[in-house]
């Protein structure tokens, strides 16, 4: 709820501000710095939006089958889903950060749709997922993830040995 009034009251200033600058008579200079406000205004908008849709409606969805882990971050079902090769992944672990560090307070805030949890290496990058998932979620999804992994890849090997 505090989101949710958060962005109604980004909402309103914003919307405020757009009048303003279209019916006031304003001087160059003030019309300026109106215009640089919106700028910023609109940029923060998109983003405490995207995070409060998320909040309300954003899933991740995985997928393992014999080619890949795939993982979807989807908002009401739009999203897109990227394909990441068995062969590719490695050192697959729980991202916890420290307790009382800045980045868990920033990860924790309503604000920011982050604070993923779970991560791996894939071709020389670290992907990230499990947004705000709490740490023993995050185990035991570890758990089933690289256990789901780890027994396809050996599926793999033993079907391009057979072949």
């Amino acid at each position: 709820m505090l989101m949710g009034a958060w962005c109604g009251m980004w909402l309103v200033i914003g919307i405020t501000m757009i009048w303003a600058f279209f019916t006031l008579k304003l001087t160059q200079q003030e019309n300026l710095i109106i215009g640089i406000f919106l700028v910023f205004w609109t940029y923060y908008a998109q983003r405490v939006g995207r995070a409060f849709l998320w909040l309300l409606y954003g899933k991740e969805m995985l997928k393992i089958n014999e080619v890949g882990l795939s993982i979807k971050r989807s908002i009401r079902g739009y999203g897109k889903a990227k394909e990441y090769f068995h062969e590719n992944i490695d050192k697959m672990r729980v991202h916890q950060p420290k307790e009382n560090s800045i980045q868990a307070a920033w990860e924790e805030s309503p604000w920011v749709s982050g604070g993923e949890r779970l991560e791996f290496d894939y071709a020389g990058k670290v992907v990230r997922f499990g947004r705000k998932l709490p740490e023993k979620d995050a185990k035991i999804i570890f758990q089933m993830i690289t256990k789901r992994v780890e027994a396809q890849m050996k599926q793999n090997r033993k079907n391009s040995i057979n072949n």
